[in-house]
């Protein structure tokens, strides 16, 4: 069985996504890993992409109400009911 190591860019852009949340296999990482040396686009949106996730994790980022989480639900039914 031949593994495939190297990925096109759609496919590194999924597993950089996977593996912000740590859903990413650890085969999936090595493959990325390998696209990263040789693209510079897909560098550049993985490093956007752990900058995002970072800044998101801060214990003082960004948060929600439970009222506005609500209100921007019912925007998004609405604007998909469209």
């Amino acid at each position: 069985m031949m593994i495939k190591l190297f990925l096109p860019c759609e496919e590194a852009n999924h597993v950089c996504n996977k593996g912000q949340y740590k859903e990413a296999s650890f085969l999936e990482l090595i493959k990325l890993k390998i696209h990263l040396l040789y693209c510079n686009a897909c560098k550049k949106h993985s490093a956007r992409n752990t900058k995002l996730t970072e800044f998101m994790n801060k214990e003082n980022s960004f948060k929600l109400t439970d009222a506005a989480k609500k209100a921007l639900k019912t925007q998004i039914e609405k604007q998909l009911e469209q």
